[in-house]
């Protein structure tokens, strides 16, 4: 479960279209899997990036 201690205003694009980029380079490298999928690796990056 991934959680957040805070809310962050993002639109769908502005969430999708990292999870895509991040998608596609798991897809270049040939990487099996994940314990997030893209999307919640994006969330991720964007909570870490508004923090710093």
């Amino acid at each position: 479960m991934l959680s957040y201690p805070a809310a962050i205003p993002l639109s769908n694009h502005t969430l999708i279209r990292p999870g895509d980029l991040i998608r596609a380079e798991h897809v270049r490298r040939r990487s099996r899997w994940r314990r997030l999928d893209s999307g919640r690796q994006a969330l991720l990056v964007l909570a870490h990036l508004r923090r710093r």
